[in-house]
């Protein structure tokens, strides 16, 4: 591949890293406790501007995701073929995680309007509201946090087999896709992700080198071939 094909590539994924990033702590902050008390599907047509919002900054997150994984396959292949499809794959099923979780998101304001409208009673808005919730957070437990370790592990091993970006860099990648891929297991038996705890330490090194890594790639790009055979 041209040195160019590179530099461009490296540019767009750095900024599709960035809009997930910015994305899913914009969708966060407009949710704020939206989903939190006993009576949060009634409420929620109260904040149906802010849940639509947030359900668009997922859909831009999950799209970004996709872009991520394609437009890395075609530079990660050249260096292991078998694990650049599985990131891409990673990507795409993270994506379709968070696509879930938005529906469930949607689905929680219509029962909220319905309701609001008197065409369900309260214990069934809120029977249903819990099914989609309970829902909601598993996507969200594997599609953020259990896949984003899983495709952490997977980019960074290979960059750092193939050098495209400084060792340090991808080693602090492979770090930090085994701190969340090991908070993520802790959410499947119980520890609650939602809140801030001394476990949330255990997904802060991937989120700090995702940017830096972002930063990378639009200010510096890959290593083409030349620079590190």
């Amino acid at each position: 591949m041209p040195e160019k094909y590179y530099r461009k590539t490296a540019a767009i994924v750095g900024a599709l890293f960035i809009i997930a990033t910015a994305t899913s702590l914009v969708g966060g902050i407009l949710l704020g406790s939206a989903l939190d008390g006993p009576d949060y599907i009634i409420e929620l047509p109260d904040v149906e501007n802010d849940i639509m919002m947030a359900a668009m900054f997922e859909t831009i997150l999950a799209i970004s995701l996709v872009g991520i994984g394609a437009l890395m396959f075609p530079i990660l292949r050249k260096h292991a073929e078998g694990l650049g499809m599985a990131y891409a794959g990673i990507r795409l099923v993270e994506a379709i995680f968070i696509i879930v979780g938005t529906i469930c998101l949607l689905g929680m304001l219509t029962l909220g309007q319905d309701y609001a409208a008197g065409h369900l009673d309260q214990a069934s808005s809120g029977s249903i509201g819990a099914l989609l919730i309970s829902i909601r957070d598993g996507a969200f437990l594997f599609g953020t946090l259990i896949f984003l370790g899983l495709g952490g592990l997977t980019l960074n091993y290979v960059l750092y087999r193939s050098m495209l970006v400084p060792r340090w860099l991808s080693a602090w990648g492979i770090i930090g896709g085994v701190g969340i891929l090991i908070y993520g297991t802790m959410g499947l038996f119980g520890t609650d992700t939602a809140s801030f705890d001394a476990t949330t330490l255990l997904a802060a090194p991937i989120a700090v080198q995702e940017m830096v890594f972002a930063s990378w790639l639009i200010i510096k790009g890959f290593n083409t071939p030349e620079e590190h055979s």
